[in-house]
């Protein structure tokens, strides 16, 4: 996928005898290994069985379904047999700003079969995104994609929407601990301490803890940990930072600390888990 990457989208239905395509000798070799892309990218399965991990999690995907990948999640794909698949990347600035802040706060996704009435829409959609990316000489053909595009992520999004829906109301638990998740997002690197949410949100420490175990059953220090330990463990996956390098990427000055913390979280050394996510 890389033709119209200038443009900031790119939507092609590709099929494959097997993937990843190892004898191609167009795709690239990061894409034969665990990779991560700077689009928000979709795949809509049409044929074959497709195995995939995100994010250290492993799905299988059968026809007729559909995945959200988004652009932080490291992903590795893999079939045997012949696949058909439709993929569509996009980037934030060509994202209507409605759905990527639905998509944002619905990541990670896992990959969900389409009931026969969503599936008809979707592929309508698709056949008009393909059409209209074929059509090079077309004066208004970057806009008419990007609202084509636009039109097909939000069914997409429809769909996992109904499929995820919870109460119609938050408690006040529960919005406190959606905004501690967003905060997390956006901070993990500089913040490390419970304290420095809780000064952002305005609440106490205490309190904020509570909210967090209360929805979550988990504390504010466990997602905090767990969400630097997630980004240690892609870039130690897909990347050839050292571990030193990783943990200043990630914020921290004290590199003996970032060791003894992984080891704490996932039970093995950096290195070790390294070797073992690439065997």
């Amino acid at each position: 996928m890389t033709d119209e990457r200038d443009t900031g989208i790119s939507i092609e239905k590709i099929t494959f005898p097997y993937l990843p395509p190892l004898h191609d000798p167009s795709i690239v070799e990061e894409g034969r290994f665990a990779h991560r892309h700077n689009t928000h990218t979709f795949h809509l399965l049409e044929e074959g069985t497709v195995y995939i991990d995100v994010d250290f999690q492993h799905y299988q995907m059968e026809p007729s379904s559909v995945i959200y990948i988004h652009p932080n999640q490291v992903h590795r794909t893999t079939a045997l047999g012949q696949v058909t698949v439709v993929s569509l990347a996009i980037t934030n600035e060509n994202l209507n700003a409605e759905y990527l802040n639905r998509l944002e706060h619905l990541a990670p996704l896992k990959p969900l079969v389409l009931a026969p009435e969503p599936l008809t829409l979707i592929a309508q959609a698709v056949a008009l995104c393909l059409n209209v990316f074929k059509r090079k000489a077309d004066p208004l053909r970057h806009s008419i994609l990007k609202d084509s595009c636009n039109a097909l992520i939000a069914l997409i999004l429809a769909t996992y929407l109904e499929q995820t829906q919870t109460t119609p109301k938050l408690s006040r638990c529960e919005m406190i601990t959606k905004a501690f998740r967003e905060l997390l997002e956006r901070n993990y690197t500089t913040g490390k301490r419970p304290a420095a949410y809780a000064q952002q949100l305005h609440l106490s420490t205490a309190y904020l803890n509570e909210c967090v175990k209360n929805t979550t059953g988990q504390s504010v220090s466990h997602h905090i940990q767990q969400r630097i330990i997630l980004e240690a463990k892609r870039l130690l996956y897909h990347s050839d930072q050292s571990v030193k390098e990783i943990a200043a990427t990630l914020g921290f000055d004290d590199y003996p600390y970032f060791s003894r913390l992984f080891t704490k979280v996932t039970g093995l050394s950096a290195l070790a888990f390294r070797a073992k996510s690439r065997d």
